[in-house]
């Protein structure tokens, strides 16, 4: 019997199915895994969160995609959410390696199984979660059909700070400085400390406000900037990923056309030859796809779940 985990539901509390479970993965690490069940469903979209991201964020895409009669799964990655934290310093965020992100799949997997959620599956991964479930879908998993938000395929940095970050990133854990924050990066949140003005998230103040509240209300569930070691497997993720096929798979991205945070040209090149994929670009949209406007993130999920069920099989 999987162990209950804490799920709040004071902040943006729809659906209220939604309950969450403690997994354990291969290597030993505990994460929280949340799902909002949904009677009748015709299938489960599994949702790969980005990085900083908690389950309880997503609640109301999970009611979103209720409506359209699928369940949804979430998961908090290593090192965020409620999940073990893999540093002394839990404001950081970290991984040793950025494959170790493919045991939480496979923990994810194995709840899903557990639970009995209903099949087909289906992928929905926003920006590092977009990393990971571009390699999980290269390895065969079972889904049907991924949609994929402002992936992180690659990671926008100024031109003339690519070295510099490339150079440090490989030299500060040489130096035992490995879990320290990149320049330009704090250990405070992103939500909790910049304004709504400018920011690179979102155009909705409702939402962007919404966000904070739950940060406030639940500090355990923030998370800063990233470790030099995050930010060097990142870096080797993506440029490995770049050199892989684009796996055989029914596809559907959404990029903000004011994206400032994933690379936009990594996205572009791999939706070109991405054979039955489909690139959507979101007119004004930031980084979070599905926290923009209503209008925009309505029709975001009215084109994913025709997606799903075009390409459904029983």
């Amino acid at each position: 019997m999987l162990e209950t985990a804490p799920f709040f539901t004071d902040i943006a509390p729809l659906p209220e199915t939604g309950q969450a479970h403690w997994a354990e993965t291969s290597d030993g690490k505990k994460l929280r895994v949340a799902h909002w069940p949904l009677d009748g469903a015709k299938g489960t979209v599994l949702l790969f969160p980005g990085r900083t991201e908690y389950v309880e964020k997503y609640a109301m895409t999970a009611s979103a995609f209720a409506k359209k009669g699928l369940a949804v799964m979430a998961i908090d990655w290593r090192g965020q959410g409620l999940s073990d934290r893999l540093i002394p310093d839990r404001n950081i965020g970290h991984v040793d390696v950025f494959s170790d992100y493919q045991k939480d799949v496979a923990a994810m997997m194995r709840t899903a199984r557990a639970l009995q959620l209903p099949r087909p599956y289906f992928l929905l991964a926003h920006s590092m979660g977009g990393a990971i479930g571009l390699r999980a879908c290269m390895e065969g998993l079972s889904v049907q059909a991924a949609a994929f938000t402002a992936p992180m395929w690659g990671i926008h940095i100024a031109p003339h700070m690519r070295l510099v970050a490339a150079g440090l990133s490989n030299l500060m854990p040489r130096i035992g400085q490995g879990y320290k924050l990149p320049m330009g990066t704090q250990a405070a949140s992103y939500i909790s400390s910049a304004p709504f003005e400018n920011n690179m998230l979102t155009t909705d103040p409702e939402m962007y406000e919404m966000m904070r509240t739950q940060l406030a209300a639940h500090p355990e569930l923030s998370l800063g900037g990233p470790s030099f070691i995050w930010l060097r497997e990142a870096l080797s993720e993506t440029k490995h990923l770049s050199l892989r096929a684009a796996p055989s798979l029914p596809c559907a991205t959404f990029l903000g056309s004011n994206e400032r945070i994933v690379h936009k040209g990594r996205i572009h090149a791999r939706m070109e030859t991405w054979k039955g994929g489909k690139l959507h670009i979101i007119d004004g949209a930031e980084h979070e796809v599905l926290m923009e406007i209503p209008a925009t993130r309505d029709k975001a999920v009215d084109e994913m779940a025709a997606l799903f069920f075009g390409n459904a099989k029983k």
